[in-house]
């Protein structure tokens, strides 16, 4: 994780990097089913105010790592491994389409872009910069549901992946599982630079679902 302090950071961000790292511990095994999460104590160690703490643990909430309970507080929830597939497969056919629709949209500036930004991620793979990559998948993802040219599926695709964030930020603590996801990457980008749409969703699908498959190979090996 970054040495920047959460507080010294802009709102939005703190509650950000407090979800990442709360659910790397929930997802981890290292904060366990039923464990309470109090507001005030999270927001005392790692010094910020209880406002992002709450935004945080909504969020969770919305992923199913987090139970909030009215008048009882949250706690760490049990994720529903049924309902995460039925997410994931989703975010596959969400994410298809955009990469298809890349292929035959994206202009010539938005092309160079990605190829740009794909090959400044392989420095990150050789570096094994999780935390740099993880990032920079995110920017990957949105330019192409903003390559796609269509403002609704990039919404839809956008909302679908907050929900997942913290299983797909998870996975990348597989072994191989960077240089896995570039490779997976490069497939996608170069269907795209050929303007092979049906390649292009094709490879994108696979991606996302082996990239659900690479979650629930760690969960079910357990915590270290």
């Amino acid at each position: 994780m970054t040495d920047i302090p959460l507080a010294t950071r802009g709102r939005n961000t703190r509650s950000e990097e407090l979800q990442t790292r709360l659910a790397e511990a929930i997802v981890s095994g290292r904060l366990k089913p039923g464990a309470p999460l109090d507001e005030a104590q999270i927001a005392a160690e790692f010094s910020v105010s209880r406002t992002p703490v709450r935004e945080a643990l909504r969020q969770l909430s919305s992923s199913g790592l987090v139970d909030i309970r009215p008048h009882r507080g949250a706690v760490v929830a049990k994720p529903d491994h049924a309902q995460l597939r039925d997410m994931f497969a989703v975010m596959g056919e969400l994410e298809g389409v955009a990469a298809g629709l890349c292929a035959v949209k994206m202009d010539r500036a938005e092309r160079a872009g990605l190829e740009d930004l794909h090959r400044s991620m392989a420095r990150l793979v050789h570096d094994g910069d999780l935390d740099a990559y993880s990032a920079a998948n995110i920017t990957f993802h949105v330019t192409i549901y903003r390559g796609s040219h269509n403002s609704y599926l990039a919404e839809m695709a956008s909302a679908t992946r907050r929900r997942l964030a913290p299983f797909r930020r998870a996975q990348f603590e597989g072994r191989d599982r960077l240089s896995r996801s570039h490779h997976e990457h490069d497939q996608v980008v170069q269907a795209i630079q050929r303007g092979d749409a049906e390649r292009a969703a094709a490879a994108m699908r696979d991606h996302i679902g082996l990239s659900a498959r690479a979650w629930e190979t760690i969960v079910a090996q357990g915590p270290a």
